[in-house]
């Protein structure tokens, strides 16, 4: 599995936010969009397979293990180290 820290990730990209819906509406990585952990398996259908796939989360446990299941898959997946707690620590652009 590929990792990128958050200062890696290019502008644009698909990013998917595996938090829980009450932790994302806290805060999140401007332009990430909400699949939750818990209902990753029955959401899959929503990630474009076509681009370039970043998973985070709050620290990067939880991202790491979604892009190992979707690697374990045959779909490509870059694991964000650091997460949405890192991303904030940068002064990356975020959204609440």
């Amino acid at each position: 599995m590929k990792e990128v820290a958050v200062n890696e990730v290019p502008a644009g990209a698909q990013l998917i936010d595996v938090r829980e819906t009450d932790e994302y509406a806290e805060v999140r990585a401007q332009g990430a969009v909400n699949i939750p952990m818990s209902e990753f398996v029955g959401r899959i259908d929503e990630i474009d397979l076509d681009r370039d796939i970043y998973v985070i989360c709050k620290l990067g446990g939880r991202s790491a293990q979604v892009a190992e299941y979707l690697e374990q898959r045959g779909i490509e997946a870059i694991n964000v180290n650091g997460g949405t707690d890192g991303w904030v620590a940068a002064g990356l652009p975020t959204e609440a």
